[in-house]
């Protein structure tokens, strides 16, 4: 005669939660860094908060959607048609300096050491994830150094590109890709100073690093 398993000693009695409760954990479960533990944890303080207070981030996050765009020139995030820094006359027209993401452009801006418009690649290449040029705004980038009249705000030619993208081994060979796509146009390209620790990204760089990287800029060639 088999002797039968022990019972566990503590068995798992809890009860599953109701359909909306695991419905929000699962989208918070869904969002970057956000573990099942922590996805429980908001979805529980909003279950405890007051009716308004989660009701306002249904509508900032439906507000969002509705409203935030991509700028239809340097594709940063706008609510209107171009983006502010598109839109701004005052700024030079002849210097695009590219980045990865929005938040690395409003980065720079924060150091207000550059007066030059934009161009966010929207990622980096990785080809080891599938994202070639054609996952990026590679295309458009070079499109607003071709046809400036019809791709730059007030027609005016890009003289100067900067390369900001990230110094890590994507980010260079991100940069080591546009430089070579950009050879053969009149134009000069650029890259932030190396003040930039290696492998770090633009988001969490300091605004006197930045400043200095800005203005340290230096040749691709070099």
């Amino acid at each position: 005669m088999t002797k039968s398993s022990p019972k566990p000693r503590f068995p798992d009695a809890s009860p599953a939660y109701p359909a909306a409760m695991e419905k929000l954990i699962a989208e918070f479960n869904r969002l970057p860094g956000i573990g099942r533990r922590s996805a429980e944890r908001l979805a529980f303080h909003l279950l405890k908060a007051e009716t308004p207070e989660a009701l306002a981030l249904a509508d900032a996050v439906a507000e969002v959607k509705r409203s935030v765009k991509h700028c239809p020139v340097c594709y940063n995030l706008s609510e209107e048609g171009l983006c502010r820094v598109c839109a701004d006359a005052q700024r030079d027209r002849s210097t695009v300096l590219v980045v990865e993401q929005p938040r690395d452009l409003i980065a720079i801006e924060q150091t207000s050491m550059y007066r030059g418009l934009y161009h966010v690649l929207m990622g980096r290449l990785s080809p080891l994830d599938g994202i070639g040029p054609g996952e990026l705004t590679v295309a458009p980038l070079l499109a607003r150094i071709d046809n400036p009249e019809k791709h730059q705000p007030g027609g005016e030619p890009v003289r100067e590109v900067v390369l900001g993208l990230g110094p890590n081994t994507e980010g260079d060979g991100t940069s080591l890709y546009l430089a070579d796509a950009l050879k053969a146009r009149p134009v000069s390209v650029t890259r932030l100073a190396r003040g930039l620790p290696t492998g770090s990204s633009l988001e969490h760089a300091n605004k006197a690093v930045l400043a200095d990287a800005i203005q340290g800029r230096r040749s691709m060639d070099q």
